[in-house]
Formats: C-alpha cells, structure tokens, sequence
C-alpha cells in the first residue's frame, strides 16, 4: 500500500517511511496524519509505505521467526534503491540521540551530500532481520524499551517533525 503526500521544504529532503503492517487503530491514523500535516513544511516530499507482515504464531520457534523476518525484509528492501540513505529503528543495537543531535545528524548528511533524502524503516512484532540491518546506513534506536511497530511509526513522525524545528531554528516543547 502506497500512501504519498507532497510537502514543501526545512529538512529539504524527501522522507520515506517503510513500515512492516498496517495502521489499524483510528487513533495511530489520527496520529500518523496529524505529524504528516505537520512535516509539510519541513520536507520536500513524505511517503508512507506499507508491507505485509507475516502472521506468526505466539508459539513460534526461533527459526519460524526468522523466516518471518526474512519474509518481511524481502518486501522491505524491494522499497529501497541502491542510492537511498536508509535508517533502520532498531532499539538494542542502534546509536541513541537526543532530538538535537538527531537534527543535526540529518542537517549533516545533507550539507555533505551523503543523502538527498532519507528512508527509515520501521520492523513489526517480530523485528526486523539481518538483510535490512546489513542494508542501513545508520542503524537508530529510540531507547531500550520495545514499542509496538504502530506506536513507533507516530514517535518517528514526531520526532521528524521536532527535527525540522529544531534545524529551522524554532521553538520546540523539551
């Protein structure tokens, strides 16, 4: 499923945002579309795409999982060009920041031409497997904590959003 809204500019750069499963409660979609209207100052285009998740039982062995992983990273990466600059959300293993850092991280990588846009990829329940984090470029974590996959699509669009601000020079809630 392909959701696309054009937007204007302040982090300059279009945003793709691959997740594994679908926004299904009214309240993440309220959500999702309220830091979307958000960001439209703040990026030159924002894509919301949507891949299939596999359906696992809670008794699944370590290896049924992987194959569930692998599963997604297939759809996953059939999203992502050789040129794309991609982020990976992965909590125990990604790089911390602070919403400032994370500003100026972004801010960088486009001074310096290392991106001309950027792909974040959200894993679902079962997290995301070794194709997709060999792929990134940055691997980000959010905290230690596990955050459901539709709970962790609205912190990332708010943190974009608080990324603009920041990198614009404006007022932002610490």
């Amino acid at each position: 499923m392909y959701n696309t809204v054009q937007f204007c500019v302040a982090i300059k750069a279009p945003i793709k945002i691959i997740a594994v499963g679908k926004l299904r409660e009214p309240f993440w979609k309220a959500a999702q579309e309220e830091y979307a209207k958000r960001l439209q100052s703040f990026t030159t285009r924002l894509e919301i795409i949507e891949v299939s998740d596999e359906a696992t039982p809670d008794d699944a062995s370590p290896a049924q999982e992987n194959i569930g992983r692998e599963r997604e990273s297939e759809r996953i990466l059939t999203k992502i060009t050789p040129r794309d600059y991609v982020v990976a959300l992965d909590g125990p293993r990604g790089k911390s920041l602070t919403s400032p850092a994370f500003a100026a991280h972004l801010e960088t990588l486009l001074a310096s031409s290392a991106a001309t846009g950027f792909v974040f990829v959200i894993g679902g329940s079962l997290g995301l497997h070794e194709n997709v984090i060999g792929r990134a470029d940055l691997l980000l974590s959010f905290g230690m904590f596990t955050y459901p996959h539709q709970m962790m699509r609205v912190i990332l669009l708010e943190q974009l959003f608080r990324a603009g601000k920041i990198s614009t020079g404006q007022a932002y809630h610490k």
